[in-house]
C-alpha cells in the first residue's frame, strides 16, 4: 500500500505548487474570467431587455393595429348605412317621380281622350245633322213636287197645329 500512501515531502510540495497555482489564476485569471462573465450576463441582460421593449413595442403595434382595424370596420359599417339610406332616398325619390310623371300622362291621356270624344261627338253630330238635313230636302223636294202633296202636307200641319191647341 506504499503506492497510495504519499510522503510528507510530496504533500508539502503539492500543496506549495497548488497554493502558487491558486494566487497565480487568483490575481490574474480570475479578474479576466469574472469580466467575461459579467460582460456576458451585462449582454444577456441587454438582450433581455432589447427583446422585452421589443415586445411591449409589438403589443403596442398590436393594439394600435386593432383600434384602426375596428376603427376602419367602424367606418365601413357607418358607410355602407349611408350609402343604403341614400339607395333607399334615391329609389323613393324616383319612385315618386315616377308616380308623378305617371299622373300627368294619365291626366294627358284622360284629357286627350275627352277632347277626342268630344270632337268625334261633334263630328258625328255635324255628319246627322247634314244627312238629316239633306234626307229632309230630298223628301220635302219629292214631297212637295206635286201640288196635291204641297196642300196635303200643309193641311196635316195645320191639323197638328188645331190638335196640339
Amino acid at each position: 500500500m506504499e503506492l497510495f500512501t504519499p510522503e510528507l515531502g510530496l504533500i508539502f510540495w503539492m500543496f506549495l505548487s497548488f497554493a502558487v497555482l491558486f494566487l497565480a489564476l487568483w490575481r490574474f485569471a480570475w479578474p479576466v474570467i469574472i469580466n467575461g462573465l459579467e460582460g456576458r450576463a451585462d449582454e444577456i441582460n441587454r438582450g433581455v431587455e432589447y427583446a422585452q421593449n421589443a415586445k411591449a413595442q409589438l403589443d403596442q403595434a398590436r393594439e394600435e393595429a386593432e383600434k384602426y382595424i375596428n376603427d376602419a370596420r367602424r367606418q365601413q359599417a357607418e358607410i355602407l348605412r349611408e350609402a343604403d339610406r341614400m339607395k333607399t332616398q334615391i329609389i323613393e325619390e324616383a319612385r315618386d317621380a315616377a308616380q308623378k310623371e305617371a299622373q300627368k300622362v294619365m291626366d294627358a291621356a284622360k284629357l286627350s281622350i275627352e277632347q277626342s270624344r268630344k270632337e268625334a261627338e261633334q263630328n258625328f253630330r255635324n255628319e246627322v245633322s247634314a244627312f238629316a238635313i239633306e234626307i229632309a230636302t230630298k223628301v220635302v223636294r219629292n214631297n212637295l213636287a206635286d201640288t196635291k202633296a204641297q196642300a196635303s202636307l200643309v193641311n196635316s200641319l195645320l191639323d197638328e197645329l188645331e190638335n196640339k191647341n
